[in-house]
């Protein structure tokens, strides 16, 4: 339908005063357009197509905000279409940054299942080389490693020299990576325990 400027901006009013029959010219006289910058920009019919409802709702939202001295209503229009559009691209590239990270950062399912199972596969082999150790060096690997303590700490509250506790941590490690070399946990210089406090 051909509108003049004039006709059109008494259409667009008209609409946001709540009149049905103009939102049907409104319509009639913009969907043809809107939906071809839509088109052209996003290159889906269905994302144009959400695109042009969106015009239309933000049209019947701010029409009353229409100003004729800065532009026609189609003008009005094109400039509105393509800022949703503008913004609907911007979304889907988004989203596909974040789908990449994602991806990227998180292991598929058989990935974490893997990890899982090797996890605890590993605490097994340190649970039986540990049991592996003489009573005094268990107790200062233990209570270095899994009870937090400081060899000063193990010293006082065992009542004896800290020289023997740092003795115990450190034969204890080195029995231990033994037992891992010989359940197949061999080659690593780190034997997971991470590095001995004093």
């Amino acid at each position: 339908m051909n509108q003049s400027g004039e006709d059109l901006s008494v259409v667009l009013r008209d609409m946001c005063e709540g009149s049905v029959e103009a939102f049907d010219r409104f319509y009639a006289a913009f969907a043809p357009l809107i939906m071809s910058i839509a088109l052209r920009m996003l290159g889906d019919r269905m994302e144009a197509e959400d695109a042009c409802h969106d015009v239309f709702l933000e049209a019947l939202r701010r029409g009353n905000r229409y100003d004729p001295g800065r532009g026609s209503v189609e003008a009005w229009v094109a400039v509105m279409t393509r800022s949703r559009c503008l913004d609907r691209l911007r979304r889907a590239k988004k989203l596909v940054r974040q789908e990449a990270w994602d991806e990227a950062a998180l292991p598929d399912a058989a990935s974490a299942a893997e990890e899982k199972v090797l996890s605890r596969i590993q605490r097994e082999a340190v649970r039986d080389a540990l049991g592996t150790l003489p009573a005094g060096q268990l107790q200062a690997v233990v209570g270095s490693y899994y009870g937090a303590k400081s060899h000063s700490e193990m010293a006082s509250a065992w009542n004896v020299p800290l020289g023997t506790v740092k003795s115990w941590v450190r034969y204890g490690l080195n029995n231990m990576r033994k037992q891992l070399e010989k359940r197949g946990w061999a080659g690593e210089k780190d034997d997971g325990m991470g590095e001995v406090r004093k």
